[in-house]
């Protein structure tokens, strides 16, 4: 018999509703133990702290480690462009919870260009989570007095021994796009890499190189602050960051291109272990706060599969290899 009193059933639906609580308790912790490691998860960076790829890690690392239960560890192994902290991450033994971050100049130029690269990247990595893209962007030192594309390619040519492209680092993807530029625009350029994206917008700034290519996050800030001039933004479409600047499309250049993060696997790890990896961070990238974070740091955040960061690896190394393999280029 149901009970009539209004007491009594209010008392019934408190319990219905306490009982309900503590099972969704209970599916909850199961759910938390089931996602939790075995130890603290290590992510591996090639680069030094403040750039865009230890960014990344920090943002995802952050959202990661309530969700998986254990400490996540940025771990900054700087050197060789990158591959140094592919070759210690490729020797990771099975037992060990250890992802590496890593962008197309570690994972598709690097295999290219390097004969003894220390590792392969198909065969050594498995791909877990793309997680955030961005475009390059051309700009101009403000004792240029240039302010189109197509009046900055008439002055290339007109004085082609002043018409030196500065890039973050040689051999990198920058570098590439800076070859690409004056392939297609029939511009004889002279490529200049730097130790990095500071001494190049230093010299940028103060007119000793004429022209940069370099990452959107990294240039917007100067060019928003009127301490450079971009022309024009790689992406196929106009960059949300940066609306007022043509693509180069759009200034007469028919060319595109952009780069990306990527989280990668040992080939050591169990699968079931990458599986549980790759939804975490799918789950994390979808979080409101990340998406925030990252487009408060100029990049776009990405929410994808390992099977789409696989087609994704498979397409950008169609588009890259023969660019990178008909420049000539040697270390």
């Amino acid at each position: 018999m149901q009970p009539t009193h209004p007491i009594t059933r209010r008392l019934a639906g408190l319990m219905a509703i306490a009982g309900l609580a503590t099972a969704l308790t209970a599916l909850t912790a199961t759910g938390a133990a089931a996602q939790a490691l075995d130890g603290p998860l290590h992510i591996v960076v090639g680069y030094a702290p403040g750039g865009a790829t230890d960014r990344v890690a920090r943002i995802v690392g952050d959202k990661l480690s309530p969700k998986l239960g254990v400490p996540v560890i940025v771990d900054n192994k700087p050197g060789a462009g990158g591959r140094l902290a592919a070759q210690q991450a490729r020797a990771t033994p099975a037992n060990q919870n250890v992802l590496m971050l890593a962008n197309p100049a570690v994972m598709v130029v690097a295999p290219l260009v390097f004969k003894d690269n220390g590792y392969d990247p198909e065969r050594d990595f498995v791909p877990v989570s793309h997680v955030n893209d961005y475009d390059f962007a051309l700009a101009v030192s403000p004792t240029l007095p240039v302010r189109e594309l197509n009046h900055l390619l008439a002055w290339m040519r007109a004085n082609p021994k002043q018409a030196n492209v500065g890039v973050p680092a040689t051999g990198s993807l920058p570098h590439f796009f800076g070859l690409m530029v004056g392939e297609k625009a029939k511009v004889q350029t002279q490529v200049i890499g730097y130790r990095g994206s500071a001494p190049l917008l230093n010299d940028l700034i103060g007119g000793q190189v004429p022209i940069a290519v370099d990452t959107e996050d990294v240039v917007i800030p100067q060019h928003e602050g009127g301490k450079l001039r971009i022309l024009a933004i790689s992406g196929a479409k106009r960059s949300p960051f940066a609306p007022s600047v043509p693509t180069f499309k759009e200034a007469g250049l028919d060319l595109s291109a952009s780069g990306w993060n990527t989280f990668f696997a040992p080939a050591t790890m169990p699968r079931e272990k990458v599986e549980r990896l790759a939804t975490a961070i799918r789950e994390v990238m979808q979080d409101p706060d990340t998406v925030r974070k990252f487009t408060d740091s100029k990049m776009t955040p990405v929410v994808s599969t390992p099977a789409q960061t696989a087609a994704m690896l498979k397409a950008y190394r169609l588009q890259w290899g023969p660019v990178v393999q008909k420049s000539g280029y040697q270390p």
